[in-house]
């Protein structure tokens, strides 16, 4: 195993950034008919008013300094480059903590947790919650840049990121938080490495065999432990419908990055304006939106979202985790139950609830599912607000659960 770890600056090319406004200014979009509800996905008229602020108002240098006022380094473990934010803890005893993001998330989506996580005393917390905090962009994504050969998938970035932490960083024992794939890896730490782990905190209690079924491009695959309060036979038919819904806003996506995510890769590495349209409706079905996008998200960052995947020119290489993961199957470290040993608190956000559950129920309705099954609970908590995107969503109540879940394992 070779791992070294430099330091890194955000700098992108004014070359790039200049062909970027020649892409803005030549769009061409489609005519858009009958759309006004966005029932044939992403409205025009939103899309070009967007399209609009990246050309003529949004300031990529400004946020460049931004990313650049935190400690960025980047580090090459067995020949794959991983960037990463490194904030030394401010307080008596710092536990390091490693937070992972998802698809079409960033390093950058974390941004609003890092402050208040590791110095918590500035916002108003108790410096003995301190965390030294540790966010990489997934191999594939941003500034880690395209990996050096395909098929590097979830549980194989998870060795990655272990030995960044340890052999790299020198940490003998660390926390793990994580959401969408960074749930996946996260939950991997604690299947295969969890004597290594105080513990860890989802955003989503997926599955670590999550692909391992015969349609794996199927969203609904999984569908048998919805964890939904009523049987499947009790449920209305408005309960139904909205399952159906809610598994129908993965389908396209699921289906397209399993099957032929390369294909999708020529427009969105090409066109800027394809590739914002892919990332919005993932952040307007996705996240606690209500059908307004920027109830969710600042029209700045979903553009710096669209920037940090443009310019580093990875959105081919990230969409590839669905099809590694699909292609290449998890396979247990261990057959010990639960199959994740490390202590595992998880947060819900009421934007994700199962169709017919409550906040005041989700905790326990998990509690008593069969997912829970895999994992070694400690802390369940619910919040009414937020929903895929729950670092950027809703901030405080990750913070809040991150502080609990670890305040005991101190």
């Amino acid at each position: 195993m070779t791992l070294t770890i430099t330091p890194f600056r955000v700098d992108i090319p004014d070359t790039l950034l200049d062909d970027l406004q020649r892409r803005l200014r030549a769009t061409r979009l489609p005519d858009d008919p009958g759309n006004d509800d966005w029932r044939y996905g992403v409205n025009a008229r939103y899309l070009s008013k967007l399209l609009d602020y990246w050309r003529d108002e949004y300031d990529w240098r400004a946020v460049e300094r931004r990313i650049n006022a935190l400690p960025n380094f980047r580090a090459v473990v067995d020949g794959t480059p991983i960037h990463l934010l490194h904030i030394r803890g401010r307080g008596p005893a710092p536990i390091p903590l490693i937070i992972t993001h998802g698809w079409p998330w960033s390093f950058w989506d974390m941004h609003k947790v890092v402050g208040p996580l590791s110095d918590p005393a500035a916002f108003g917390g108790d410096p003995a919650d301190a965390f030294d905090v540790v966010v990489p962009s997934l191999p594939g994504y941003g500034f880690s840049g395209p990996p050096p050969q395909s098929g590097v998938n979830f549980w194989e970035t998870a060795e990655l990121l272990h030995q960044l932490m340890t052999a790299g960083l020198g940490y003998s024992r660390y926390a793990a938080s994580g959401g969408d794939w960074g749930a996946l890896i996260t939950s991997q730490l604690g299947h295969r490495y969890a004597s290594s782990l105080y513990g860890i905190h989802l955003m989503h209690a997926m599955l670590l065999d999550q692909f391992g079924t015969d349609r794996p491009w199927d969203a609904t695959a999984r569908a048998w432990d919805t964890n939904s309060a009523n049987r499947a036979s009790d449920r209305t038919s408005e309960q139904r419908n909205a399952l159906l819904m809610s598994q129908a806003k993965f389908a396209s996506h699921y289906a397209v990055h399993v099957l032929d995510p390369q294909t999708l890769a020529y427009a969105l590495n090409d066109s800027p304006a394809g590739l914002l349209a892919w990332l919005l409706e993932r952040w307007r079905n996705w996240g606690d939106s209500q059908g307004d996008v920027e109830r969710v998200y600042t029209r700045e960052h979903m553009i710096t979202t669209a920037m940090i995947y443009w310019a580093s020119g990875t959105a081919g290489s990230s969409m590839r985790a669905y099809a590694d993961a699909a292609r290449r199957l998890w396979r247990p470290a261990h057959s010990r139950m639960p199959p994740v040993e490390a202590p595992t608190g998880i947060t819900f956000l009421g934007g994700e609830n199962p169709p017919g559950v409550t906040v005041e129920q989700r905790a326990d309705v998990f509690r008593t599912g069969p997912r829970a099954a895999f994992f070694n609970l400690a802390y369940l908590n619910a919040h009414a607000r937020g929903g895929h995107f729950g670092y950027y969503e809703n901030p405080d109540a990750v913070v809040h659960d991150i502080r609990m879940m670890f305040r005991a394992m101190r």
